[in-house]
């Protein structure tokens, strides 16, 4: 199977595993409408755990689309689509909590200049200062504009929801293109399987520990997430792993090395994605929107890609630092 894959040309390879992953949401949707139809009337329960896996399926089906449109337009418009998602994000955390007047010029910096700047920097292939750019120029400038408001109240709080919210949604989130960035030696114009390696290991890690967490096993943190526990994660890392090797042979990663790479991502990813339910708790929600749908108009997206937002960087520099 690796054979005839690696005898293909790379938009050859590319065009099989989308057709690959559009024939499983097929799949799925087909036999998701096929289990409601099945269960008729259903008591309430059982209806809302059907409502939220058509709701992570419709979600799985415009990040596909995403991810296909990107591959079809080429990095630039890649860098475009993730910038829109930035954004739509970005809305979702920020709408959580409450604004005060003196903070709309920082907001519309964070939105109108850190985030288009942020991507422009991938865009023209500023490696080195696209990842000291949010973390060290905006994380003064934001709350310099903050005091010359002249409003001190919960000031520190305000401040610091804007700044996380822009490490998470933008300075994150910008990882995922920016691994068009990445050169490696004899391996070139086929950046786009790392993307695709690096969502496919994040997202069957969070698949797995969702469907690991439906027994009674104790929480680790139940004041946070009663579905986070240890048996969860493991399993979560190894079926991670386990795509991780898989493909390999589509990466320029040989296997050892490509599990840990996956290890990396996978564990960022659902660590992170604790780290959100924590924040989610704090501001008194159970979804970034409600009922399943999202206040700014995103659909809840923050709920699909906040691992992928904090997976990103740290599967990026791992990549950079130990290959180059």
């Amino acid at each position: 199977m690796v054979s005839f894959l690696r005898h293909l040309t790379p938009s050859e390879q590319v065009s099989l595993l989308f057709v690959l992953v559009f024939g499983l949401l097929a799949l799925a949707s087909a036999a998701h409408l096929l289990v409601t139809l099945r269960d008729g009337d259903a008591d309430e329960a059982l209806s809302r755990r059907r409502q939220d896996e058509r709701l992570l399926l419709r979600h799985s089906w415009a990040m596909a689309i995403v991810f296909w449109c990107a591959w079809v337009w080429g990095a630039g418009m890649a860098v475009v689509l993730f910038g829109l998602v930035s954004f739509f994000v970005l809305r979702e955390f920020i709408s959580a909590s409450p604004t005060r007047r003196a903070d709309h010029r920082s907001l519309v910096l964070a939105f109108f200049v850190v985030l288009p700047a942020q991507f422009a920097l991938v865009w023209t292939r500023q490696a080195d200062l696209f990842t000291v750019f949010i973390p060290v120029y905006v994380f003064i400038a934001l709350p310099v504009v903050s005091a010359l408001r002249d409003d001190p109240q919960r000031f520190l709080e305000r401040n610091a929801k804007l700044q996380w919210g822009i490490m998470v949604c933008v300075y994150g989130l910008s990882h995922v293109p920016a691994l068009w960035l990445l050169d490696f030696r004899g391996w070139t114009g086929q950046n786009e399987f790392l993307v695709f390696f690096l969502v496919a290991v994040v997202q069957t890690c969070m698949l797995v520990q969702h469907l690991a967490s439906r027994g009674e096993v104790p929480s680790v943190a139940p004041a946070i997430s009663r579905s986070f526990h240890w048996r969860g994660l493991a399993l979560g890392l190894l079926a991670g792993a386990f795509v991780g090797a898989l493909l390999s042979g589509l990466t320029p990663f040989k296997p050892l090395p490509a599990v840990a790479m996956a290890l990396v991502a996978c564990a960022a990813g659902s660590l992170g994605h604790l780290v959100m339910k924590a924040i989610k708790r704090d501001r008194g929600i159970t979804h970034w929107g409600l009922e399943g749908r999202s206040v700014t108009g995103a659909g809840g997206l923050l709920d699909r890609v906040d691992a992928l937002c904090f997976a990103a960087p740290v599967f990026f520099h791992s990549v950079r630092w130990n290959f180059g």
